[in-house]
């Protein structure tokens, strides 16, 4: 938004979670054209293909609260590395998942450039579990409290330094699922949080303004946009692998995306758990497309 140069990143990880397919994110969501949809917009887009690392199975291990502890750690090192190589290049880095736990490889990636870096979380869930809280293992559910430095010392130290984050730089937006170890962090720590009831009694417009009129009061020097596509209501979105009914329409998610192109105040973006194994003909990786199109720009008329 703030540059005309985007560097598309694949993260092609399933890791975070148990069911498989998201690792297919990337693919269905470049089929679904994002390429020729930036570079119509204007852009320079340029492909910097997936990220390499080690594929093999899913190594669910029962009983252990960081399923695929080792497996994220390798993702997360190399997505940090990329998202500083293309920081570095004065693009705009656009990551494609793959489930949520690669938001830690991501933030990792961006702290090292922004010091006082604001967070828009767009989630159902509030994603901040540790080893402590998490009913499930699921690492996916841990990212913005790793990020934040809590949770295992080797996903809290993924690039040398902890913490990526600070609690009163984050914002998240539509939470419906949270987990009760969550709530308490979000009151220890004062983690501002617009649920689908603020949303439902405020609007979208309003969330967004003061979404913004906040980050701007903390003085950020970026904002990143981690948008899980089931922050959507499934009814939009059927291809995540957490669906929560009631959620955020699409055209509520496209007002958002365009207050917030006209703020110009996004830096870097993600968009994950597009899992085309239970999506209905490329619907959800459509529909993040063109959410990205509504954030870079795009206008109805």
């Amino acid at each position: 938004m703030l540059k005309k140069k985007i560097s598309i990143i694949g993260v092609p990880s399933d890791y975070g979670q148990r069911r498989r397919g998201v690792d297919m994110g990337p693919s269905a969501i470049r089929y679904a054209d994002i390429i020729e949809r930036l570079t119509t917009l204007g852009y320079e887009v340029v492909d910097e293909g997936d990220i390499q690392f080690k594929r093999g199975n899913q190594v669910i291990e029962q009983n252990n609260k960081l399923l695929n502890l080792n497996e994220i750690i390798e993702v997360s090192n190399h997505l940090a590395n990329k998202v500083q190589d293309v920081i570095d290049s004065d693009s705009f880095p656009l990551v494609l998942g793959g489930d949520h736990s690669i938001a830690i490889g991501t933030l990792a990636g961006l702290g090292k450039y922004y010091k006082n870096l604001g967070v828009i979380w767009y989630d159902a869930h509030a994603d901040l579990n540790t080893p402590d809280t998490t009913p499930s293992g699921n690492i996916h559910g841990m990212p913005l409290a790793v990020s934040l430095g809590l949770g295992n010392d080797k996903l809290t130290m993924i690039n040398g330094y902890t913490p990526k984050i600070k609690p009163e730089n984050v914002i998240i937006i539509g939470a419906r699922s949270v987990d009760e170890g969550e709530r308490e962090l979000i009151k220890k720590l004062g983690i501002k949080v617009y649920s689908m009831h603020e949303i439902d009694r405020l609007g979208m417009t309003k969330v967004i303004e003061d979404a913004i009129a906040y980050l701007r009061n903390q003085q950020v020097d970026g904002v990143h946009l981690s948008l899980d596509l089931d922050a959507l209501d499934p009814l939009y979105t059927p291809g995540v692998g957490t669906p929560v009914p009631g959620g955020i329409t699409y055209r509520e998610s496209h007002l958002a995306m365009e207050m917030l192109e006209e703020a110009q105040i996004i830096t870097s973006a993600e968009f994950v758990e597009v899992n085309p194994i239970l999506d209905e003909r490329n619907k959800t990786a459509d529909a993040a497309v063109a959410l990205m199109g509504s954030l870079f720009g795009e206008k109805l008329v």
